[in-house]
């Protein structure tokens, strides 16, 4: 059967964020998990978290040998221009999506994969939200106190004014449904996305 509220798996993020000395990866499919449990393997600084959902893989051509990643780097996907779209774990591919949407719309959009959510890649992800007039992130986890929050505080830190948008879980129980279902209810489909983008453009412009 399908998973309830009780084992959705919504707060990960959120409560690993807090605990220092913790790595926290979100791979984007399944040949990155293999990199990420290489990654694991091999780090002997400190305690490593790895958060992945409860689903198919998409069925990617897998490297032949997994490689160990680099702590705290993210992965540009595509450049562009107007916005950036930085997703983590399961919602990086939601958002190479909806960027192909947007980019028929005229809109150009960065996609970032962060894979950290803790370490930040914080240097490559100032510089992108620095030259766009929106920043999105995108995480299948609650947004309070999530990955979001995590960009949110780093923006702060460095003290960067791009308007950001949070896009994650809802602040309620999801019930119990298929997880393709539950996405498109919590507006984590690439096509919502895409009009939460465009909502929050038409606000910042």
């Amino acid at each position: 059967g399908e998973d309830g509220p009780t084992h959705h798996g919504a707060y990960d993020l959120s409560y690993l964020r807090q605990i220092p000395n913790l790595v926290v990866m979100a791979p984007k499919d399944e040949n990155e998990m293999r990199h990420m449990v290489a990654t694991m393997v091999e780090y002997k600084a400190g305690p490593v978290a790895v958060r992945y959902p409860r689903d198919y893989g998409y069925g990617v051509k897998m490297d032949e040998t997994p490689v160990p990643l680099e702590i705290g780097k993210a992965e540009v996907i595509s450049r562009g221009g107007d916005v950036a779209l930085i997703g983590i774990g399961s919602m990086v591919n939601p958002c190479c999506a909806a960027a192909a949407e947007l980019s028929k719309q005229g809109v150009k959009a960065w996609v970032v994969n962060s894979r950290f959510a803790k370490p930040l890649d914080e240097d490559l992800l100032c510089d992108i939200i620095s030259s766009v007039t929106l920043a999105v992130t995108v995480e299948e986890n609650a947004v309070a106190g999530g990955f979001g929050s995590g960009v949110c505080e780093m923006m702060a830190a460095r003290g960067l004014t791009v308007p950001l948008k949070i896009i994650g879980l809802p602040d309620r129980f999801l019930p119990h449904a298929p997880r393709h279902d539950l996405l498109e209810e919590a507006g984590l489909s690439p096509g919502a996305i895409v009009k939460a983008v465009k909502a929050s453009l038409s606000r910042v412009r």
